[in-house]
């Protein structure tokens, strides 16, 4: 189907009480704007174009990748005058115009979809919803019979009668390209805001005899602006869980559907377990088994088939490998690799590096731009020292090393397979395999050494 979409993305959004464009707040970590332009991606459009006001160069800034064209539209003048903006960027050879809003994010591709298949380039088509509470909406007024849309009102001028219905317009609709482009042109702004309204159009396709149809939204959900961050923190919670149902229904065990926030997205094998409050961004990848202790945060990650994270524990950019044990109170940071069965105990970081199949670090370490072999340990309190002050250099460990606790291995290094190194060493020279190193000052005791005391207050 070839399509035009418009996406109306001007308005400051007062009532966010934000310097922020109000398409730029976000929703589950991506701008509402953005969530409804990858909605439009799944509709294949000729051309998007993204009216922009506010804020227009962050706006657009945002949006660029999307491939949209982009109109200002300064000043703001109402929904009518936003279109106005788009009337030479259409391309009148595509019989169908889609307009959408930028601050609508949740609405559905296939419902995008039905409304742009309602019109089929000869009707003007209304995606509309019943609410219990139609404040602030334009109502859908039909013909005695209710088969027919014979216009809409806004809420600010409709009559007591009119605010008493409750079937409303959303603010989006689909309509023959042609048709649209001249009922713009003749929008007046005689009302009481002084404003251009774009569901005027909406008589004059009855007075010309254009069928006005109304399309139904799945849900509120879909449908809901976000104008303050009341409604923001709302539309949020739905989202929420909506995420949470669909990962109950694939068979994902969720200890508490409502504490659990995904901002991307989540992807889960057979058996996976979620504890509360966690938080999932980017793209991560749970297999068979896993299961997420409270309170993690899990970014852009792998987490092979029967790994278990504890608690607490942060991991971006980085691969767990199967039954692997992470936590808690762990940080694997980008570029971390772990092997099978490996163990990374609390306050642990990794970043960079890779530790293969079996070796820990169970407490209070950390290693960077390493490259561990199998079955290490790495004890208690020890760090690679991987920057000189300029760059960064690495540490490599080979199969079976036992790194005491409290040591300090100054990069570049290599410990040779097998080697043990002495709590409390500082090795700034490479470790032969199979051999203990051991690199600290004799202990000494000095006889007579007192104390220092406090002198007496005056």
């Amino acid at each position: 189907m070839a399509l035009n979409v418009v996406i109306m993305a001007a308005g400051k959004g007062t009532r966010m009480k934000s310097a922020l464009p109000k398409v730029l707040h976000r929703l589950a970590g991506t701008s509402l704007l953005q969530h409804v332009l990858n909605a439009v991606a799944g509709l294949g459009p000729v051309r998007s174009i993204v009216v922009t006001g506010h804020g227009a160069e962050a706006v657009e800034a945002e949006a660029a990748a999307s491939g949209a064209v982009f109109v200002r539209q300064m000043p703001q003048l109402g929904t009518g005058h936003a279109v106005m903006q788009t009337l030479l960027a259409l391309d009148a050879a595509h019989a169908t115009t889609l307009v959408l809003n930028g601050d609508v994010p949740l609405i559905r591709t296939d419902t995008a979809r039905a409304l742009a298949e309602a019109c089929g380039g000869t009707q003007l088509a209304l995606l509309t919803i019943a609410l219990p509470d139609p404040t602030g909406y334009g109502r859908i007024v039909r013909s005695a019979d209710h088969s027919a849309v014979h216009a809409i009102v806004e809420h600010k001028d409709a009559n007591p009668a009119q605010r008493a219905l409750n079937e409303v317009y959303t603010g989006m609709m689909a309509a023959p390209t042609a048709l649209l482009q001249r009922w713009v042109s003749s929008l007046k702004n005689d009302n009481a805001q002084r404003e251009y309204y774009l569901t005027d159009i909406v008589a004059m396709a009855v007075a010309e005899g254009v069928p006005v149809v109304a399309t139904p939204a799945a849900s509120d959900t879909e449908v809901l602006g976000v104008n303050s961050p009341l409604q923001l923190a709302d539309l949020e919670r739905r989202f929420q869980r909506q995420q949470a149902e669909a990962l109950l229904e694939a068979g994902v065990r969720l200890a508490d559907p409502a504490r659990l926030d995904v901002r991307g997205q989540l992807h889960c094998g057979a058996d996976v377990e979620i504890d509360i409050n966690c938080i999932f961004e980017g793209s991560v990848m749970l297999g068979d088994g896993v299961r997420v202790g409270a309170h993690c945060v899990i970014r852009n990650a792998t987490v092979a088939a029967g790994a278990v994270i504890h608690p607490f524990t942060h991991i971006e950019g980085a691969t767990v490998g199967a039954s692997a044990v992470v936590g808690p109170y762990a940080r694997l940071r980008p570029g971390a690799e772990l092997g099978a069965s490996v163990h990374i105990g609390n306050f642990v970081e990794v970043k960079n590096s890779s530790l293969g199949a079996g070796s820990k670090a169970n407490h209070l370490a950390y290693l960077g731009d390493a490259v561990v072999g199998e079955r290490v340990n790495f004890g208690a309190g020890s760090i690679t020292a991987n920057y000189d002050g300029a760059n960064k250099h690495r540490t490599t460990i080979a199969d079976d090393v036992h790194v005491g606790s409290n040591c300090v291995l100054v990069a570049p290094i290599t410990l040779g397979a097998g080697a043990t190194i002495g709590g409390g060493s500082t090795i700034a020279k490479d470790a032969p395999a199979g051999q203990l190193t051991v690199a600290r000052a004799r202990q000494a005791t000095l006889p007579g050494w007192q104390r220092p005391k406090k002198a007496p207050k005056a």
